[in-house]
């Protein structure tokens, strides 16, 4: 989704990030640290006084993020086509899994003990109240909180690493770690008479976090796993999520209304997991769709896929062998660049590609495929020959030359693919 959106837009989805993590546990230990800064300026400190040394104390905090976002920018722009390699995707999805337990405290991700006492150490000496002091103290505690935080942070580095835009991702990790910041903002403006206390609900935080680290690793998985399996695995997080929200637990007498919603959500979640289930058993493999073909008008969608018929491509000598025939009948030709690690590829080939108006107006032209699911050298020719990252990509060809005004890259709903489709 954050790849189709806009830059604006990615900022404040990362700022809002941000928000969510600042109520986690993770976090909580930077309030002291700030409050003693703000505290030990004596009775008489202003309000703005205090607002400045939290500025300067967050400010620090988000440049050392942005730091990590651009080496992610800069190290995923060289690597992001090898991140699609199925071995890749099965090592990042058990990170997150790793990271999802760590998140539910099964264990703890943190610093070595030693390392942790000398950053504490070294934090010490530029409690001296200066807004330079405030700042470094920012870059300490980020350093030591960082680990904390390192599942979502996890997600958000590869997310920049596939981008491999350095502008983005330092941006986007700038603004994440603003949003971490606003609490402390807060607190700074109120010269530090607003400290919240640690609670129950703080835990709740993390393991809302933990949930979408585990639906990150499913999602991830989708690429290299029978679609089948895909399913079952997000049947699966929702029923046991439902149950740990207590969906299966009677009220009792009196309870709160969060207890009430709580509880509602988990019932629908468990709904959704048993309705995926029967999907499953039905022979459907979309999450979105999971009752996709119970009547007869979506067994005739879902048949009619096959009319499109692709001719697989291997190489560049087959494709121009294939632009040749193709100018001799005066077709028009599409090349689709497809894997089935690509979750856009599905995506066009579930939603779009399904469409009645957009298989009649492809009725006309000549269809060719890339599967790049093995991504092999071959493949790769084919990508560096079209100046491409890798798939999704649809590229139209006219007399053996691309349209190059016309070549889609990514996802597209149906009715702009529509306007995409060159006159045969």
């Amino acid at each position: 989704s954050l790849q189709q959106d806009s830059f604006l837009f990615t900022l404040l989805s990362f700022l809002g990030f941000g928000l969510l993590l600042a109520f986690t546990p993770c976090v909580f230990p930077m309030i002291p640290i700030l409050s003693g800064i703000i505290i030990g300026q004596g009775k008489d400190i202003t309000q703005r006084k205090a607002f400045l040394l939290s500025f300067s104390f967050v400010f620090a905090s988000a440049l050392t993020y942005t730091i990590f976002g651009v080496l992610a920018a800069l190290f995923g722009s060289n690597l992001q086509a090898d991140f699609q390699a199925p071995w890749l995707i099965y090592l990042f999805s058990a990170l997150f899994v790793a990271l999802a337990f760590s998140m539910f405290d099964f264990y703890h991700i943190e610093l070595p003990k030693s390392l942790q006492a000398r950053l504490h150490n070294a934090s010490d000496k530029h409690r001296d109240g200066s807004y330079i002091g405030a700042g470094l103290m920012g870059v300490f505690s980020s350093l030591i909180v960082g680990p904390c935080v390192a599942a979502p942070l996890a997600a958000a580095l590869i997310y920049i690493g596939q981008t491999g835009d350095v502008l983005l991702g330092g941006s986007a990790l700038f603004m994440m770690g603003l949003g971490m910041g606003v609490p402390l903002l807060i607190i700074g403006a109120s010269a530090g008479t607003l400290l919240p206390k640690a609670g129950h609900w703080l835990n709740a935080s993390k393991a809302v976090f933990g949930v979408i680290m585990l639906a990150v690793a499913i999602w991830m998985l989708g690429r290299v796993i029978s679609a089948e399996i895909h399913l079952l695995l997000w049947a699966i997080l929702s029923i046991i999520s439902a149950i740990y929200l207590q969906a299966l637990e009677p009220l009792t007498t009196v309870c709160s209304g969060w207890k009430k919603l709580w509880k509602g959500i988990g019932i629908i979640l468990l709904s959704y997991g048993l309705l995926m289930l029967i999907g499953l058993s039905m022979g459907n493999t979309n999450p979105l769709q999971p009752l996709k073909g119970i009547n007869s008008v979506n067994t005739e969608t879902k048949n009619s896929q096959a009319s499109l018929d692709f001719q697989a491509i291997h190489s560049l000598s087959d494709l121009q062998a294939a632009l040749q025939t193709a100018d001799k009948n005066q077709q028009t030709v599409m090349l689709d660049f497809y894997a089935d690690w690509c979750i856009s590829c599905k995506e066009m080939e579930a939603y779009t590609l399904t469409d009645p108006q957009v298989m009649q107006k492809l009725s006309a032209l000549r269809l060719l495929r890339v599967d790049m699911t093995e991504n092999t050298a071959e493949h790769q020719a084919l990508l560096k020959a079209f100046k491409l990252i890798g798939p999704p990509a649809i590229l139209f060809f006219q007399q053996q030359k691309e349209l190059q005004h016309k070549r889609v890259i990514g996802f597209q709903s149906a009715e702009d693919f529509l306007l995409s489709i060159p006159d045969s």
